[in-house]
């Protein structure tokens, strides 16, 4: 443990910022290697000649921002200097080099199925108010193409840059650090390292074929979450779908509370279920996130954000401090996109395609004895019985898959993720490809 006669020499500002940042520079400096222990909040607090809640104000800053580290047994101990938080879940693990002939890691649309983008991007360029500086949260053509489709009547509306993005603007607003946010068990990888980064507690939900099960997220909502973060169909990695029952009886459990309801609609118009949504019964209190990337184009870098107006007005605020709004050029072609005959078409070709691609799979891993229980979405969720083994008999024969745990906030089962959207026909049939599958998921 570090004297705290000695840091108090260190700290000339005594106010809860001043500290937090001479604290910083000492561990920038390496005076505060990673590892030290910290006198206790009273201890420095009385070296000090301040009150014990500065000091607890400063400790909490340099954890929000993991310069430090409350552990129970030895306190508070330096973890390194201010670092950006890597999403741990979503980087690849794993250097295949030259010897990857299938990659099965990605669930990214398949770019034969996009809509072409030339005549939209141009109609996007004869946007009203080309290159004006006005802060256009979202246009009129792309709002009048998306509200018909909306699942409920929402009171704001903005795009932003992407599904994710999305996702991660309406936690950043809702939740501060601390706060606890409850999310369907297993999720998505990515909304688990933004969670993580934001400083929140995840509250695990079950969930089954039709969503979030009441009873978990009655539970959840025990302990007073900010926001319960769930995706409505398509969900990520089990494929199951929100049915109408299980929305009436999850808004009926969200009334009485505070709690944001914040729906990931990550597949959007290729997803094979209707859109159910919690907002139906509380349009006041829920938040739609629906990604356009996997129907018309990652390049487009668009989702839309539609829902309660006040969580809705407060990304617009936050996005003031950077970019602002997004671009008026792709929001419009965006909008030709989703009423233009021929693309709609192109997307609904899409969707039948991405479903029998899943289906196709499914039904040869169950011939084989391995059953997985997607029915939506550019995956499948293959329970194994042993997650590593798995994985490297995948990679010997040049296929990448992604760990199941990575899913999970409670362990529950040996599992690895399949992206199905661009499944191969060389050098791996369907048929080919199900039987290495299957190998891998047996026991070792």
């Amino acid at each position: 443990m570090i004297d705290a006669a000695w840091l108090a020499e260190r700290i000339g500002d005594r106010t809860a910022r001043g500290i937090a940042a001479s604290m910083t520079t000492l561990i920038r400096s390496g005076e505060l290697p990673a590892g030290t222990r910290l006198p206790t909040v009273r201890g420095l607090a009385a070296e000090l000649g301040v009150s014990p809640g500065t000091v607890a104000d400063a400790w909490s800053t340099l954890r929000r921002h993991r310069v430090v580290s409350a552990q129970r047994r030895r306190g508070t101990v330096v973890i390194g200097p201010p670092n950006i938080p890597h999403p741990a879940r979503y980087e690849r693990i794993g250097e295949f080099g030259n010897r990857l002939a299938v990659d099965l890691a990605i669930a990214a649309p398949d770019p034969a199925l996009l809509p072409p983008l030339d005549a939209a991007l141009a109609a996007g360029a004869r946007t009203a108010r080309l290159n004006d500086y006005t802060r256009e949260t979202i246009t009129p053509a792309l709002r009048a193409a998306v509200e018909p489709g909306w699942p409920f009547p929402p009171a704001g509306m903005l795009a932003v840059g992407g599904g994710y993005e999305g996702v991660q603007l309406v936690c950043q607003t809702v939740a501060v650090p601390g706060d606890r946010v409850a999310v369907e068990d297993p999720t998505g990888a990515r909304l688990l390292d933004i969670l993580e980064a934001q400083g929140a507690e995840v509250v695990p939900v079950a969930c089954d074929d039709e969503g979030p099960e009441p009873d978990a997220l009655a539970e959840a909502l025990a302990t007073g979450p900010a926001a319960f973060v769930y995706q409505p169909r398509a969900h990520t990695p089990r494929g199951h779908a929100l049915t109408p029952a299980r929305a009436a009886a999850l808004a009926e459990l969200l009334a009485p509370t505070n709690t944001l309801a914040v729906e990931d609609d990550g597949t959007g118009e290729v997803s094979s279920s209707p859109a159910v949504s919690v907002g139906a019964h509380l349009p006041e209190r829920t938040v739609l996130v629906r990604s356009y990337s996997k129907s018309h184009g990652p390049d487009l870098r668009l989702a839309v954000i539609g829902g309660a107006a006040e969580p809705v007005e407060r990304v617009r605020v936050l996005r003031s401090f950077g970019t602002g709004w997004t671009s008026r050029i792709l929001q419009d072609a965006l909008a030709h996109l989703l009423t233009d005959p021929a693309a709609v078409a192109a997307v609904d070709r899409a969707r039948a395609a991405y479903a029998e691609r899943r289906e196709g799979l499914a039904s040869a891993l169950a011939e084989r004895g391995v059953r997985t229980g997607n029915r939506d979405g550019l995956m499948l969720w293959v329970p194994v019985a042993d997650e590593s083994a798995a994985l490297v008999t995948l990679a010997a024969h040049g296929v990448a898959a992604v760990p199941g745990s990575r899913y999970q906030i409670v362990p529950a089962g040996a599992h690895v993720r399949i992206a199905t959207g661009r499944l191969p026909d060389a050098p791996l049939s369907v048929a080919e490809l199900a039987d290495l599958v299957a190998l891998a998921a047996r026991p070792h």
